[in-house]
């Protein structure tokens, strides 16, 4: 039996150019407000609902596609997933023109999705905030508060 899926997102490079040109909190929020889809979010599932300083939350939910050949979800999908309010959670507390990049990023899955798990919450949060690094967490959690998975991240403050 074949499948498909089709997937729509907004222009990565518009949204990259709004991301320099607005605070990050600011460029965050008017994401949710005006419902844009950023592609890998697009692509695996997952979308950000909520921001504030310091914290993001995505809504999240593994479809057929996000499995791997041994009937379960693969590892990549939570690191991808997770890694989305690790990144952006720092993004909430950077000035207009400065960025960051990843430098590691630690996940420990706990609880398998199932196809019948429905939408998971991941919430991120900045544990340190230096000049050039920065410490995020973030939980993967069901509706019931049950958690999947969480990680940690070390982020490099990009500076213009």
């Amino acid at each position: 039996m074949d499948h498909s899926r089709t997937t729509t997102w907004d222009d990565p490079i518009a949204l990259g150019r709004s991301a320099r040109e607005l605070a990050g909190i600011d460029f965050l929020q008017r994401l949710i407000d005006e419902g844009r889809m950023v592609p890998i979010g697009a692509t695996l599932g997952f979308v950000l609902v909520e921001v504030d300083d310091g914290v993001a939350v995505f809504e999240a939910e593994a479809g057929p596609w996000a499995y791997n050949p041994i009937g379960s979800v693969h590892g990549g999908w939570y690191a991808a997933v997770l890694d989305a309010p690790l990144g952006c959670a720092l993004h909430t507390t950077l000035p207009a023109g400065v960025g960051y990049t990843t430098l590691e990023l630690k996940v420990n899955v706990v609880r398998g999705v199932r196809p019948d798990t429905g939408v998971l919450r991941a919430v991120g949060r900045v544990v340190h905030r230096g000049r050039r690094t920065a410490v995020t967490e973030a939980r993967m959690e069901d509706r019931e508060g049950n958690l999947y998975a969480f990680a940690t991240s070390t982020c490099l403050v990009l500076e213009p």
